[in-house]
């Protein structure tokens, strides 16, 4: 009798286990050689190198459809999206026409924009416009409804020196690279070339989304400049040489010729290598990547999707290249744990949270040692982080 009591709970005990196995092993996430998952669900994986820059190509659990959203480059090619000082726009009522102008009443730090397009329209904070009396950097990401009213800018400029208009309204820079069709990254054969926005480097997006002071981007600014110059002047011609000397605008020194071929020399292996490698990871839904400077994580940037991401890689592996280049520092190579783990660190000690209501949230988190910033859609169908970007301090 006692024997038939064993073998019966013997019996239910094992089914449990077979049950509890199961339900485990239907939860675990397969994680593929040379690969990190991390606490976010993101997956890092091993890391391309050229010269002191790094990147680890970041895959994610799931993609969104982010095809309705229109970039600052491509509603600024359009003409949909119009970008002007502030003080330029007459009224704060959106009108079927062009709205008024009036003069005289710019100020640094703020700008005006106009998306007169059918599409939500996404800025990412570092994108650069160039004109009006300053050349401006975008201090914070957001999403600018469809056909809006005139909206305010928070803006900083990047262009010490001149308070002179070279134009009523602000446009895409002199830099060229794939259209960002979504063809493939950074262009190819038989894709067009065309004028897009620079991203500055991480040093400069980091004093507008983190210490929001002018002072503070202005003097980064200045040390960019400063750095670039002796890193290619003592090769340059020396009618080069005085124009990189001379200028006072961050963008027109970012596309000298001379300045352009050294960031090219860091930047294009990154961006030949990641293109073939997205091909390959676009089912795996690549998303982002972890940047190391000289051995130190510096910076991640994810998507929401592939498609976001190979719209924005053209300007973010120059923005990462630019910073490689004036970086001296040395040091040894970044692990993929170490990536791994600055991307999976998320917890903070402050949390700052703005919003438009059924437009986005803006998260900004404090912690030790990062700040990190996220883009969360609120429009309809969506409300998931279009775009987080982080930073070491």
């Amino acid at each position: 009798m006692k024997s038939r009591k064993f073998l019966a709970l013997s019996v239910l005990l094992i089914a449990m286990l077979t049950i509890v196995v199961g339900l485990v092993t239907t939860n675990l996430q397969p994680v593929h050689a040379g690969e990190q998952p991390s606490s976010s669900g993101y997956k890092v994986l091993e890391p391309i190198r050229h010269g002191s820059l790094t990147v680890f190509p970041v895959v994610a659990p799931r993609s969104y459809a982010t095809g309705e959203f229109l970039t600052l480059d491509e509603g600024l090619r359009s003409g949909e999206v119009v970008v002007t000082e502030y003080g330029n726009v007459r009224g704060l009522l959106r009108r079927r026409t062009t709205p008024a102008m009036q003069h005289d009443a710019a100020e640094v730090n703020r700008l005006v924009l106009i998306n007169n397009s059918k599409q939500p329209l996404l800025l990412l904070a570092g994108e650069i416009v160039t004109g009006g009396k300053q050349d401006r950097v975008i201090g914070k990401d957001r999403i600018v409804p469809a056909e809006s009213d005139p909206v305010d800018l928070s803006v900083f400029c990047v262009e010490p020196g001149r308070w002179v208009a070279t134009s009523s309204q602000f446009g895409a820079s002199g830099t060229t690279y794939g259209a960002g069709n979504g063809s493939g990254i950074g262009g190819g054969v038989g894709v067009q070339k065309s004028a897009g926005t620079l991203m500055a480097q991480p040093s400069v997006r980091a004093k507008a989304m983190g210490d929001k002071d002018q002072n503070e981007v202005w003097a980064e600014v200045r040390k960019q400049q400063q750095s670039m110059t002796v890193e290619v002047t003592a090769a340059a011609p020396a009618a080069s040489t005085e124009e990189i000397r001379s200028t006072s605008s961050y963008a027109r020194l970012m596309e000298n010729k001379d300045v352009k071929d050294r960031v090219d020399e860091v930047a294009k292996p990154i961006e030949q290598s990641y293109q073939s490698l997205i091909k390959q990871l676009r089912d795996r839904k690549a998303v982002g990547v972890v940047v190391a400077v000289n051995g130190q994580i510096i910076w991640a940037d994810t998507f929401a999707s592939t498609e976001l991401l190979e719209k924005y890689w053209p300007k973010l592996v120059r923005s990462y290249a630019s910073e490689a280049v004036v970086t001296r520092a040395k040091g040894g190579e970044a692990s993929l744990a170490q990536a791994e783990a600055f991307l999976g660190n998320m917890q903070g000690r402050r949390e700052t949270i703005e919003s438009e209501p059924g437009i986005y949230r803006h998260t900004e988190v404090n912690g030790d040692g990062f700040k990190a910033f996220s883009l969360t859609s609120l429009l309809p169908k969506t409300g998931f982080d279009v775009h987080v970007a982080k930073m070491a301090e």
